[in-house]
């Protein structure tokens, strides 16, 4: 099992027991419970956020250190669950993006980034293929698919445009996504706000699926 699954099959273990504390009949023992939990949480994330602070400030080999962070499936998680990662929100979807334009590219496609604004990403898709009835679904998919793997906080995805077929009008399409919130920063580094794996839903042209 890889370390990512294993991180995600942990946190969900964690949700469901805490699921359980809630629902718990005595009261006294659920609150108890709850602020053991939540106290555990505060004292993870202040030992994490001193170690943060503690690699930036050896400079540009701490910056380094914290992009190897980033780099790290397992790490990059817990940090975005402790609203601790060292790279924005804008960066992460940017790189998402980077990764997916080969491809997009490659279905005669590609994606601009017009903005990121309190957790919503805006973009554009454009381009034009010969046949490619189901391109803009598939290709907004997999662009889907990467921001939420780089970036599960993203609150909501806005896509505008699609990929026309040579020779027909290019017709105008929405997607949006429910996530999460972001947040603020570390010097050269910028805190995002805990992480929600939520499934999302996905609404084109009043169609919802997922």
């Amino acid at each position: 099992m890889s370390e990512e699954k294993a991180f995600q099959r942990l946190s969900q273990r964690i949700e469901r027991l805490i699921a359980r504390i809630e629902a718990a009949p005595d009261q006294s023992v659920r609150a108890d419970a709850l602020e053991l939990t939540r106290s555990l949480m505060e004292l993870h994330g202040a030992g994490l956020d001193r170690m943060m602070e503690i690699v930036a400030r050896a400079g540009d080999s701490g910056y380094a250190l914290m992009d190897d962070f980033a780099g790290d499936d397992l790490v990059a998680g817990l940090l975005l669950l402790y609203g601790l990662h060292p790279h924005d929100l804008e960066t992460r979807v940017m790189k998402a993006l980077d990764e997916t334009r080969p491809f997009l590219q490659s279905h005669g496609g590609d994606v601009e980034l017009l903005g990121v604004t309190d957790g919503t990403v805006r973009l554009r898709l454009a381009g034009s293929c010969r046949s490619c009835s189901s391109s803009t679904m598939t290709l907004k998919l997999a662009i889907e698919r990467a921001i939420y793997d780089a970036a599960p906080d993203v609150n909501e995805i806005v896509t505008e445009g699609q990929i026309a077929l040579k020779g027909s009008a290019t017709a105008n399409g929405l997607v949006q996504l429910e996530g999460a919130p972001n947040n603020g920063g570390y010097d050269q580094c910028v805190n995002v706000g805990p992480s929600k794996r939520n499934l999302p839903q996905v609404t084109v042209k009043g169609e919802t699926h997922g």
